[in-house]
């Protein structure tokens, strides 16, 4: 069995948990509130910046030249790409800026940062892959089950249920395979432990979003 077959199974009863969450099922619905959706973009907005920089800092310490490449382009596309997607979502849903890094993600993007510089890279690439991997399994799962095509989250429903982004799912998922064949048992099990701690962020970071949990 592959380290991520493995380690996906781990996770399961988490991301059954993440579909039923209300914040997902109100987006998939299109229901879900103005406000709570404004709070999540400005947040989100305000991760992928960091989630960039933790991307570029496991590029820069990757071993294989072909990965480092491979997440030089995914850090391009999280700061660029994405960012240019939140651009027009501030408009689209009248945000008028990114504010203030509140808990929930304040100590996910720490969480990555901290691990992809301090930790072996190895766990460091499977740290990062739930935002990759987690977001694509939700975006498909909506795309599938859509009641409407009306829904005004459309755009987000279609980024992340798209070929382009399962592509760079794919490949990410196949670089963290072959850096968990070729390492310890001991850093192939640190690997599992930081996919399921970014996993469960992944959680938080929804359920903040719709909590509108800020800072006392």
């Amino acid at each position: 069995m592959k380290w991520s077959e493995y380690t996906w199974k781990q996770i399961e009863e988490y991301y059954q948990s993440i579909l039923v969450m209300p914040f997902v099922k109100e987006l998939a619905e299109g229901s879900l509130s103005k406000e709570k959706f404004q709070f999540y973009m400005a947040q989100d907005s305000l991760y992928l910046e960091h989630f960039g920089r933790a991307l570029a800092i496991i590029g820069a310490r990757a071993y294989n030249i072909n990965d480092v490449l491979s997440y030089m382009r995914f850090a391009e596309n999280a700061i660029v790409v994405e960012n240019a997607l939140h651009e027009s979502y501030f408009k689209d849903f009248d945000v008028k800026e990114k504010g203030k890094m509140q808990p929930v993600c304040h100590h996910y993007v720490h969480f990555l940062k901290s691990t992809a510089a301090l930790d072996a890279v190895e766990i460091a690439m499977a740290a990062v892959l739930p935002c990759f991997w987690i977001y694509q399994k939700v975006g498909d799962y909506i795309y599938e089950h859509k009641k409407t095509d009306n829904n005004p989250y459309k755009k987000w429903i279609d980024t992340y249920s798209g070929e382009e982004f399962a592509l760079a799912v794919r490949q990410a998922i196949e670089i963290c395979d072959r850096a968990a064949e070729a390492t310890t048992p001991e850093i192939r099990a640190k690997m599992t432990e930081a996919f399921i701690t970014a996993t469960q962020m992944e959680y938080y970071f929804w359920q903040a979003a719709y909590e509108l949990k800020s800072w006392i």
